[in-house]
Order: C-alpha cells, then sequence, then structure tokens
C-alpha cells in the first residue's frame, strides 16, 4: 500500500519530466534515426537552452522570447558540431565532444552574466517572481496551471512542425542524406549542408526542452545535461520497441513515430519511479538506468535474431 501511495504520488512528476525529456528524444531522433549521427553535443546544449532561458528572464525578457532565444542557441551549438565535422573532417561524434566540451565553459559564462567573476553553476528562479510556462509546484493541480497540460500543447505543435517540416524539399533532402549519402549526392543533393541544418533542429529542440526543464525544476545547472544522450536514446528505442508495429502502416506514420519517442521518454521516467518506490538505494540509479537502456537496445537485435531462426525451423 505504501508502495501503491508513493507511485501515485510521483507520477504526475514522472509523466510531466517525461514530456519535457520527451522534446529532447525528438532531437535526439533526427540525428540519430533521420541523419544516421551519432551526436554528443546533447549533454551540453540540453544546459545551453535551460541557462539561456533562466538568465534572460531574470533580467525581464518576456518567456516566450527567452524560448526562442534558447532555441536558437542551441541550433548554434548544432551549427558549430556540423561545421567541425562537414569542414574540418572531424568524425561525428568527436565534434559533438569537441562541442559539448566547449559548452560546459560557456553555460558557466551564461548562467554568470552580471556577476563579478562572470562564472555561476547554479542559477535559481522562482515561480513566485516570475511568469513560468511550467513549474513542479503545480504538477499535482487539477487546474490549467499544471504543466502536463502546457507540455501536450508543446508536443503536438512541434510534432505537427517537424511533420511538416520533413515533407518539404529541405525535409526530405535530410532524409536521404541520411538514408543514403552516396545517392543522395547521386540525385544532386547537397549532403553537408543537410548535414548541418539537421544537427541544428536536433539542438535546437534539445536546448528547448531544456529551457523548459530549468522553468520546471525552478533552476538551471551546468549537470542538468549530463546523461542527456543516454535518456534520448533509451526514449527512442523504448518508443520503437513498444509502438513500432502500431506505428507502421498508418497514413500519418512518420508523426506517430514522433509520438512515440515522446512516449518512450515518460515511459522511462514511469520506470524510474517505480524503482524510487520500491526504496531501491537512490546510489544506484545510475546503475539501474543503464541496464534499462541496455535491455532495450538489445530488444531490436534479440526480436530479429528469434524472427530469423523461426524462420529457418519453416523452411528446414
Amino acid at each position: 500500500m505504501q508502495f501503491f501511495t508513493s507511485f501515485m504520488n510521483a507520477l504526475p512528476g514522472a509523466i510531466a519530466q517525461g514530456m519535457i525529456w520527451g522534446i529532447m528524444a525528438i532531437g535526439v531522433y533526427i540525428t540519430y534515426k533521420i541523419l544516421d549521427i551519432a551526436d554528443l553535443t546533447v549533454d551540453g546544449s540540453l544546459c545551453t537552452g535551460g541557462a539561456v532561458c533562466v538568465i534572460l528572464t531574470l533580467n525581464g525578457v518576456p518567456m516566450w522570447i527567452a524560448l526562442l532565444f534558447a532555441f536558437a542557441a542551441g541550433m548554434i551549438a548544432g551549427f558549430i558540431t556540423g561545421v567541425l565535422h562537414t569542414r574540418f573532417g572531424i568524425p561525428a561524434i568527436l565534434a559533438g565532444i569537441l562541442t559539448q566540451l566547449a559548452l560546459y565553459s560557456i553555460n558557466l559564462h551564461i548562467m554568470g552574466w552580471g556577476t563579478d567573476n562572470f562564472s555561476k553553476s547554479n542559477l535559481p528562479i522562482s515561480v513566485d517572481k516570475y511568469n513560468l510556462l511550467v513549474s513542479a509546484r503545480y504538477v499535482r493541480n487539477l487546474a490549467i496551471n499544471n504543466p502536463i497540460w502546457v507540455l501536450i500543447v508543446f508536443l503536438v505543435v512541434i510534432v505537427g512542425i517537424i511533420y511538416w517540416f520533413f515533407g518539404t524539399e529541405i525535409g526530405c533532402s535530410l532524409r536521404a542524406t541520411g538514408a543514403n549519402g552516396n545517392m543522395a549526392r547521386a540525385q544532386g543533393i547537397n549532403t553537408n549542408p543537410a548535414k548541418v541544418f539537421g544537427l541544428m533542429i536536433s539542438n535546437g529542440l534539445v536546448a528547448l526542452s531544456g529551457a523548459l526543464l530549468g522553468q520546471y525544476q525552478g533552476f538551471s545547472d551546468i549537470n542538468m545535461g549530463r546523461g542527456a544522450i543516454v535518456i534520448g536514446l533509451a526514449a527512442v528505442i523504448i518508443g520503437e520497441v513498444l509502438f513500432g508495429k502500431l506505428c507502421t502502416g498508418r497514413k500519418f506514420t512518420f508523426a506517430y513515430t514522433l509520438f512515440a519517442v515522446a512516449a518512450g521518454a515518460v515511459i522511462y521516467y514511469i520506470v524510474l519511479q517505480v524503482v524510487l518506490a520500491l526504496k531501491m538505494p537512490t546510489d544506484d540509479l545510475k546503475l539501474f538506468s543503464a541496464v534499462v537502456v541496455a535491455i532495450f537496445l538489445s530488444l531490436p537485435y534479440l526480436k530479429g535474431k528469434h524472427a530469423a531462426a523461426a524462420k529457418k525451423k519453416e523452411v528446414a
């Protein structure tokens, strides 16, 4: 009974956090699945979005404009990674690591804007003093100020815009670049700008997620993006494994897939809340997260292997 009560109390917060990280997971999906690039910039760009949004809000900038600047900051981070990869020949994974490394110092300076040493690792913001879009304080309220409603609107709008964009000529060129770069070049597509633009969109979404996360938790922190790529990949794989068959063969398959990715992030956080409700040691949370991600990453391979073995038996 105590487990059930603890879990139900934590469930609204898990859903809200999962939806925020779901926006980040959609950004990871664009690079990992569409562009076929393992981009590690996200660990830094998520914090960049949070830092930019919080510092601008504290300085009187309207919330919506602060969110747009956070999105733009993420796009700049993605642009840098893309240029390092396409113009300087640095492998994508190393280019992402370099950008992430640089963003650590940049994020400290963003949050330290206006201070004596121009560096700060944590920047609080209060919902009592500022008109925040989402806040953990209201996550259990059955009212319009519950952040879950705002996040649902955000997800629907983002999925709608991405679905429209990837149906345009530029969006199709991005998809072609990820599917087969050589064939895309043979069709006259300049794949380098496509990769850069894809990385910009991806990290823009990640930074937007960071901006919402900073508001939700009431602060931006230099370590808030640590392990973001793991959560993003987990959400992508969980969504693919659990909802893959439901998404295929439908009229709006791509839109359903994007919603499935966001749902994967929600499920990931619900699973974590189950672990916490079971009173497992919090020191082992990262270990458990790694085990969960490893299980879901291996499921597609194991399912394929099982299907191949079953097919061989039928032939025999």
